[in-house]
């Protein structure tokens, strides 16, 4: 029977994933530094080990025994302001890939996911809130972020060799903003839409209808629902192609545009407060998807709207709960 490792299982998307992998009568052990009461979702029908840093070598030996295959969803990152303001804490999950790719060599894994992301496309190709979608040849010549770019695109390298050197069969998705219930919604590490979700939330809850927007709301992004993203995983898995490919929406929006849904799904109108000097990212950024459709004949799709409307109600609820104590 197969049996798949998430490195990362207690994470916003390795819970989805675990989720979908039981689901499809998949055995399951799911790894990840947090202690258990701290996993975005838990189920005890799969081995669960929690405290667990797989930027320990042997702790990576131990994770992947008996593992057919393996998804790196592990790191330490969050929001543009987290990972702005801790570039060497997010370089040294290079060390979690490193040290899992020899783990699943030494183990004869029989495939190895990568979760890596959008912000290895050089930035200079970025600077347009009217950007097109950025191709998969866009990473280079390389310029990434600095910090959790310069991890991913790295990682995407050492993934590549792997599978050059050693016959390891890797793949790898870049990921384009991923969002949707169950994922962090506050405390710093928190990614747009579920930081307006918070805000406009709040405003509803409070009666105070003024929200903090960053940047100056004309910056372009494109948001994956996460269970595009994971039949997006598990389509790239399967498939026999190896090179990234990107996972995401090509619906771009601005993140005035994203204020607006949100507001129309809460059913208020905000005042905005634009803190210009706050962390922003790139001007723009969207999701080039004709690869991934040329060979999966299918792209993810979920309406922005429709993926806001989970999303909020889901976070709306615990912005609820957080104000009842």
């Amino acid at each position: 029977m197969k049996k798949a490792l998430v490195a990362g299982g207690g994470g916003f998307i390795g819970g989805h994933l675990v989720a979908a992998l039981r689901s499809q009568n998949i055995e399951v052990r799911a790894v990840d530094i947090k202690p258990l009461n701290e996993w975005h979702q838990v189920f005890p029908d799969v081995e669960n080990i929690a405290d667990s840093n797989l930027e320990d070598i042997d702790e990576c030996m131990d994770a992947v025994d008996g593992i057919s295959e393996i998804y790196n969803l592990a790191a330490n990152m969050g929001g543009i302001s987290f990972i702005e303001h801790n570039k060497a804490l997010c370089m040294l999950s290079s060390l979690i890939n490193t040290h899992l790719l020899i783990a699943a060599r030494e183990a004869e894994v029989d495939r190895y996911f990568f979760s890596s992301s959008a912000c290895v496309y050089a930035q200079d190709r970025q600077r347009n809130p009217n950007i097109l979608g950025l191709r998969e040849s866009d990473a280079h010549p390389a310029d990434p972020e600095d910090g959790y770019g310069e991890e991913k695109l790295f990682a995407e390298a050492m993934c590549r060799h792997f599978y050059q050197d050693f016959g390891l069969e890797t793949r790898v998705a870049r990921f384009h903003n991923i969002y949707g219930p169950y994922g962090t919604w506050d405390g710093g590490r928190e990614k747009a839409p579920a930081a307006i979700c918070r805000k406009i939330a709040k405003a509803k809850i409070t009666g105070n209808h003024e929200i903090e927007v960053w940047g100056d709301g004309t910056q372009t992004r494109s948001f994956c629902y996460v269970s595009d993203c994971i039949r997006g995983i598990q389509a790239i898995m399967e498939a026999p192609y190896q090179p990234p490919l990107n996972l995401g929406s090509a619906e771009k929006v601005s993140i005035n545009q994203l204020v607006e849904i949100v507001e129309s799904i809460a059913g208020i109108t905000c005042t905005r407060k634009y803190l210009v000097n706050a962390p922003k990212g790139v001007n723009g950024r969207n999701s080039d998807n004709t690869k991934f459709k040329k060979l999966h004949g299918w792209e993810p799709s979920t309406p922005l709207v429709q993926g806001l409307r989970e999303t909020y109600t889901w976070i709306y609820a615990e912005v609820l709960k957080e104000t009842m104590v």
